[in-house]
């Protein structure tokens, strides 16, 4: 089921919430009747020991009152404002790595509740360069993490490596804005990031106001073949539709994106990753008897905000 634990959670705080109300409503005032009766006929006041063992609240409804409060400041947290999330693959590196724990800004494009996902109040859209976490189109029980490329109306061209753009034309403009190629420098061809044995490129990339590194693998060929195939356009050509998105990971020979399997509904977004709160390094010897999973140091550098 899409959005479990933002489901779960809700259900829970609910159900905290109604135990707790039925007993501060109905179960309470009953307590507080018997406890009366009972210092009427003593004619003394009763301390609060001697209280609870007239008239004692279930262990239930004592533990709904006491986590209520810090499940609905959680939910309204996570559903909100901001959701942890942690990155599970190497896409989006050299930006994000495999490890790395994030806080998505869950406000950044639109307010929506936490089971329909239907949007409550709008507060934004993506901007071209953005982080975006959404849920995966083809299995949206699934979420994904890449960076937005194309807005509605865009038209989006990656050949042989290189991305072009054509900015939508607003029908307040006069003049459409042209084709242009998304320029990149490279920054190193050393040894620094891999593909298993192969050394990455790494290029500095300028997507609207935003500066990123992007990482290429110069021993794979075009992958054209497999590239979503949108009616009316070449095979590596692509026009964003109306409130969709186009979007790819900064590892751009390692990533599972819009040029594989199409575009981003609006509705499917999630929110804007903000910072790296945690980042944990995963690698160690295969001579190690501890499994996988666990972390083998803590990358103190990385903590911060994500361009």
């Amino acid at each position: 089921m899409a959005n479990f634990y933002s489901v779960l959670l809700t259900v829970v705080t609910i159900v905290a919430g109604l135990i707790w109300l039925f007993d501060a409503k109905v179960l309470k005032p009953k307590r507080q009747q018997r406890i009366s009766a009972e210092e009427q006929r003593l004619q003394q006041s009763l301390d609060s020991e001697a209280q609870q063992r007239i008239a004692p609240q279930s262990n239930v409804a004592e533990f709904a009152q006491s986590v209520f409060p810090i499940l609905f400041v959680i939910l309204i947290l996570r559903s909100f404002f901001y959701e942890p999330f942690r990155i599970p693959s190497a896409s989006m590196m050299p930006t994000l790595l495999e490890g790395d724990f994030i806080l998505v800004e869950k406000f950044s494009y639109g307010l929506r509740d936490p089971i329909w996902r239907h949007e409550l109040i709008e507060t934004g859209k993506p901007e071209r360069g953005d982080i975006a976490v959404f849920k995966y189109p083809p299995e949206p029980t699934l979420d994904f993490i890449k960076r937005v490329v194309g807005l509605p109306g865009d038209r989006v061209i990656y050949r042989n490596k290189t991305l072009y753009i054509e900015p939508a034309c607003e029908d307040s403009q006069t003049e459409c804005p042209p084709l242009k190629v998304i320029a990149r420098n490279l920054v190193r061809a050393d040894a620094f990031y891999f593909n298993g044995a192969t050394p990455l490129q790494r290029f500095d990339e300028q997507l609207g106001s935003t500066e990123h590194a992007t990482l290429i693998d110069p021993t794979v060929g075009g992958r054209e073949r497999f590239y979503f195939q949108q009616q009316g356009t070449a095979r590596d050509e692509w026009i964003v539709p109306e409130a969709s998105y186009f979007v790819m990971g900064d590892n751009r020979d390692n990533s599972e994106d819009s040029r594989y399997w199409g575009f981003v509904p609006e509705e499917n977004l999630v929110g804007e990753a903000v910072f790296i709160w945690m980042s944990f390094e995963m690698e160690r010897p295969e001579s190690s008897w501890l499994p996988t999973w666990i972390p083998s140091g803590i990358r103190w550098e990385r903590l911060g905000g994500v361009d």
